[in-house]
């Protein structure tokens, strides 16, 4: 077996494998300086590590498998002896209905195998790709993910990689694609030892981490493989549908082609050798058209991006939440709505009040696919990061997380929902971490409690993050029998059942009527701000909503007939003109008539 290692500042490099020292030898070939390699016969299992001029043990960069945690040696792994049951020929993105989950909270026993015990749930719904949150090794039991060290490697007590594959596995049996979330901008700020090997660092930029992820300095080539490598390898050995790329914009990198941009054509080169539609998703607060804009148009060539500006329209539209960066979108949110739908971003080239300047860009609204920017109204960000970790139900009620449903599910993007979102779940989502540095632990618990004490809150209000009831309270509490659980259907009052219904319903209304390859410039939009009334036709579906919380609304449909396909309250077809009457906080689904 080859075991190979980029050190390229040591002078001597020693494998351990299984307590053996066996000397490495470096590369002699230009292209590959500051590599070293040996061949030595190694079972799966066994624990292998590198010392560098005879110092400690580190683990492999390259690891896949870190069963005694991310500061211990590895063990072996072969990815090839998994038996997968059946071929899977992918699923794309245009057409998707995405599901974000953290592994370590979608069941209480935080485990791929558990969680993929309830998949048959989320293919009955009607989801096509079930997004995992990042799942690389980080130190201790319990955490977002965000804080991984090993970004080849797979978080050993979630199942470690064998556990990945039979996630995997098993949603493809559901017909359910499996996206993953992966960092690419930081490490986590406990047993990250790549600065060990080499310069996977630099001070040339700087991010809310600190040096920034060396992208264009000395040793660069090596590093921008590293990356491109690890995704490559999620996507083939994985049998991965696509990745969610965290904070693209915090990848600084002054290179003439930039990483993502030689990312994406990777992954495209990969797509077409394997037979199956690959896709990139970027989080990015940039509001960059670049972002998803094709490659030979001078474009970083990504296949979809978050859109927050929609997730922000829409949340100060159903609470009234004015605070940070709901600012800008508070003062006239129906129109911010409107403005983002139509155009995908809101902010597209005007002043943002949060930032004190100018912000974004537009997009090309006759050349951008719908379906590249991804709609939500619940994510892990938008939730956990709130100082108790509320979720929208409890945030605006029942009927006004109907009405945000509808516009999800049924309006022009790419749809998400967060984990529990479907039956309305009101348990919390809040941070949570399991850091084994006692200084790093209390620096995280006092850091959390003075952010949110600057916005009013009582520090004895905000969860400790190392409390173990922290992540407890952030499970989700599945029934014992969720389908029973949820036969009665109550339509004036939309319980966990109805709340259910809904969803389904929305999910197979947009995958009979909403068209594939729809385009921003098919989408319109109109609405009444002082009523309270929104109307969005994409393509040939429409829906109309009425924010008011006390008040019926007579939507103006436009123009033409409107079959009247599902409402969250008994409401009359549209009548002559295109007029829908709709009760308070209310929403319908309509369809152009033939």
């Amino acid at each position: 077996m080859l075991f190979e290692v980029w050190a390229p500042r040591a002078r001597r490099v020693t494998l351990q494998l299984s307590g053996r020292p066996i000397a490495m030898a470096p590369e002699p070939h230009e292209a590959r300086e500051g590599w070293w390699r040996v061949e030595a016969e190694a079972r799966p299992g066994d624990r292998y590590g590198f010392a560098l001029d005879d110092g400690e043990v580190l683990p492999d960069p390259r690891a896949r498998r870190l069963p005694d945690g991310p500061e211990r040696p590895g063990a072996v792994t072969d990815q090839d002896t998994f038996e997968w049951r059946q071929p899977w020929p992918g699923r794309g993105l245009d057409g998707a209905v995405l599901y974000e989950l953290h592994v370590g909270t979608f069941t209480r026993e935080g485990t791929f195998d558990a969680a993929a015990a309830r998949l048959g749930h989320l293919a009955a719904l009607g989801i096509t790709h079930v997004e995992l949150m990042p799942v690389n090794p980080f130190p201790g039991l319990h955490g977002w993910g965000y804080d991984g060290v090993a970004p080849w490697g797979v978080h050993e007590p979630y199942g470690g990689p064998e556990g990945l594959q039979r996630f995997v596995d098993t949603a493809h049996g559901h017909g359910l694609g499996v996206v993953l979330d992966v960092v690419h901008n930081h490490l986590g700020p406990s047993g990250n030892r790549l600065p060990e090997f080499g310069p996977y660092f630099t001070d040339r930029h700087h991010t809310p981490w600190g040096s920034a992820v060396n992208l264009d300095a000395p040793g660069s080539d090596e590093v921008r493989a590293y990356f491109i490598g690890s995704a490559l390898a999620f996507l083939r050995d994985y049998r991965l549908d696509g990745l969610r790329l965290d904070a693209v914009h915090e990848l600084a990198d002054d290179r003439a082609e930039h990483m993502l941009a030689q990312l994406s054509a990777a992954v495209d080169a990969l797509a077409a050798e394997s037979g199956r539609p690959l896709f990139l998703i970027a989080e990015s607060d940039r509001n960059d058209p670049r972002t998803t804009a094709p490659r030979e148009a001078g474009g970083l060539g990504l296949h979809g991006q978050w859109n927050d500006d929609f997730h922000h329209a829409l949340h100060t539209a159903l609470t009234g939440e004015a605070q940070g960066y709901y600012a800008d979108f508070a003062r006239a949110p129906l129109a911010a709505l409107a403005a983002t739908v139509t155009g995908g971003f809101f902010h597209a080239g005007g002043y943002s009040a949060f930032r004190g300047r100018s912000h974004g860009r537009p997009l090309d609204r006759a050349a951008t696919p719908a379906h590249r920017l991804v709609g939500y109204a619940q994510t892990h960000d938008q939730i956990g990061n709130r100082a108790l970790g509320d979720r929208l139900t409890s945030l605006a009620g029942e009927d006004r997380s109907a009405l945000a449903a509808a516009l999800v599910l049924c309006g022009p993007f790419t749809p998400m929902l967060f984990m529990g979102e479907e039956w309305g779940a009101t348990s919390p989502w809040q941070y949570f971490t399991d850091h084994r540095d006692p200084a790093l632990a209390e620096a995280v618990r006092t850091g959390r409690r003075r952010e949110f004490e600057a916005h009013g809150w009582a520090a004895g209000d905000i969860p400790d993050p190392q409390d173990p009831a922290t992540r407890e309270r952030s499970c989700l509490p599945w029934p014992e029998d969720p389908e029973r659980a949820w036969q009665a259907v109550h339509p004036e009052r939309p319980g966990e059942a109805a709340r259910l219904e809904w969803h389904r319903s929305l999910i197979a209304i947009r995958r009979e009527r909403l068209p594939a390859g729809l385009r921003l410039a098919d989408v319109a939009a109109a609405f009444d701000e002082a009523a309270g009334w929104l109307v969005v036709h994409s393509g040939p579906l429409t829906v109309a909503l009425n924010f008011s919380r006390d008040a019926p609304a007579t939507a103006d449909l436009g123009p033409g007939g409107f079959e009247l396909l599902a409402a969250t309250h008994r409401c009359a077809p549209p009548g002559p003109g295109g007029r829908l009457d709709l009760p308070p906080e209310s929403a319908a689904v309509l369809a152009r008539a033939e």
